[in-house]
């Protein structure tokens, strides 16, 4: 008798066990940790305080109530998808900008557009993840994937991160040469640009709101800047319109069109966005509270993409103008863009040269500032590190600004030269692509992580599909690369390795995590199999 009331009171235990666990599941995801217990995006005391405006103070977490619209509420929500957007407006991205438009002229701006938008829906669902669960991606794939699988990740994030750093910090550079007269060298242009990361630490101590302000003013400058090149190129109306509405697409340029769509997804943005919007007090347990960041982080970044949309539609158009159809279009790049168009439009009041290189400097600087900050959540999130801000900025600084210095020694002697490891820079960023957005679709469309707040399942199939065709043509980018600069057998061999583990992880990543959708694995199987027969 004792035996089975003992039992009876084992089963009575387990089936409460298994009830509440089905009620955890189904009404929340997991509480973010304590300040003290892990390495967090933001302490408390630096968290921005959303004020309840409608006077409701009480809310029953178990029910989704969204206060009405406020112009005030949205205010304060604003500022980090303009952060994420500076990852659009890099001086990588106005490379591809400016030799699209000197190549493919205006017929490649629909692809802007629909390039833009994609990049918006990848963003869209980065903060979701990171106003929904209290924690950044990089924090979450600590607790998803095992060890082994923790550190190739974050391996690989470094990588991207550092290949987009070198980028952004000889952007800088270029541009210190141009406002100089070419007084300061490549070299002297990093190292000022490497300081960046104490002017970050001095902005951080003033709080959040300020660093937001300084980044505007830096996206203010680009637009101000590329706009008035604009205008003073006078680039056609209606072409442009026709650019922007009517797809277009030839074999002469389609390495430009991979370049323009390669360019909107950046591993380390991904990861940025997830922290970035974190900084507004949000308690994770309310879903009112969540479901209005959402609403309201959606069209801040919505707005913030849009003028990153234009801005690189200007400095499209304006090279589109000055150099399609003509002999200079396939040398254009980075280091001489701003003497080809001084040599093109001529001096004026202001010289279009140093509009250029204002305009660049901004573009540079601002990324290698957001670059110090992915570095930030990248490493202690993936490593759980709780270092002082000076301490980790300085580490993850240095991770890039080291090689910059040494990439900016070697490859000084000529613009080719540059362009050549601009190539290779980009290379690398693509390779990364996966290893971001497969953790961030496994993870948005998971109860487990999610709760309520996961995707359904048509916006699932069109993340995925999305992701997809970036990770197919950046795919392309990387065969027609590989295929053009791989020479030997020796380095063929060492390519053929390393791609077969790099696929091999790849297809780990999306089984492990139930990846794709099966209605879009039932498709992609037939597909293959018409192509077999």
């Amino acid at each position: 008798m004792s035996t089975a009331h003992t039992m009876r009171e084992e089963d009575e235990s387990n089936s409460k066990d298994d009830e509440e666990a089905s009620r955890l599941l189904q009404s929340k995801p997991p509480s973010p940790p304590e300040d003290g217990d892990d390495e967090v995006a933001y302490e408390a005391r630096e968290k921005i305080l959303v004020v309840n405006l409608d006077g409701a103070e009480v809310e029953d977490p178990s029910t989704i109530r969204v206060p009405p619209f406020s112009w005030k509420k949205l205010w304060l929500f604003t500022g980090p998808g303009f952060l994420m957007s500076i990852a659009f407006l890099d001086p990588g991205n106005l490379e591809g900008d400016l030799q699209a438009g000197a190549i493919a002229g205006y017929s490649l701006l629909w692809l802007l557009l629909w390039a833009t938008v994609m990049g918006l829906l990848i963003q869209l669902l980065s903060a979701r993840v990171g106003v929904a669960t209290g924690r950044h991606l990089a924090e979450l794939c600590r607790d998803e994937y095992p060890d082994w699988a923790r550190l190739v990740l974050w391996f690989m994030a470094e990588l991207a991160l550092i290949g987009a750093d070198i980028q952004e910090v000889i952007g800088s550079a270029i541009a210190i040469q141009i406002l100089s007269n070419g007084v300061l060298p490549l070299w002297a242009g990093v190292i000022i640009t490497a300081s960046d990361c104490f002017i970050f630490l001095f902005l951080e101590n003033y709080g959040v709101r300020k660093l937001e302000a300084v980044f505007a003013v830096l996206i203010g400058t680009m637009a101000v800047s590329f706009a008035w090149m604009f205008g003073d190129t006078k680039p056609s109306g209606k072409e442009l319109l026709m650019g922007i509405l009517i797809p277009r697409l030839s074999s002469k340029t389609i390495r430009q069109a991979v370049g323009v769509v390669g360019c909107v997804i950046m591993p380390h943005n991904v990861f940025l966005h997830s922290a970035l919007v974190q900084s507004r007090k949000i308690d994770s347990n309310k879903k009112g509270q969540v479901q209005e960041a959402l609403n309201y982080y959606s069209i801040e970044s919505s707005v913030a993409l849009s003028i990153s949309f234009m801005i690189n539609l200007f400095v499209t158009t304006i090279f589109a103008k000055g150099f399609y159809g003509t002999k200079q279009a396939n040398s254009i790049g980075l280091v001489n863009a701003g003497q080809y168009l001084q040599d093109k439009y001529g001096g004026g009041h202001f010289p279009i040269l140093y509009i250029w290189g204002i305009g660049l400097l901004a573009a540079g600087q601002s990324s290698t500032i957001t670059g110090t900050y992915a570095g930030q959540f990248i490493m202690g999130g993936f490593l759980n590190l709780r270092l002082k801000k000076w301490l980790r900025a300085l580490i993850t600084r240095s991770f890039a600004i080291v090689p910059t210095i040494v990439v900016a020694l070697i490859f000084n002697t000529s613009e080719s030269s540059l362009d050549i490891l601009n190539e290779w820079l980009n290379v690398l960023q693509s390779i990364q692509i996966p290893f971001a957005l497969i953790p961030l679709l496994t993870l948005v469309a998971k109860e487990q992580v999610m709760g309520v707040f996961k995707i359904g399942p048509v916006l699932e199939k069109v993340a995925w599909t999305v992701a997809a065709l970036v990770i197919v043509i950046n795919g392309y980018l990387l065969l027609d690369f590989f295929v053009s600069e791989v020479n030997g057998l020796l380095f063929g061999f060492v390519v053929c390795a390393g791609t077969a583990a790099y696929i091999a992880f790849i297809i780990y990543l999306v089984l492990r995590g139930g990846g794709l959708p099966c209605d879009l694995i039932s498709i992609l199987s037939k597909r293959l199999a018409f192509t077999a027969n």
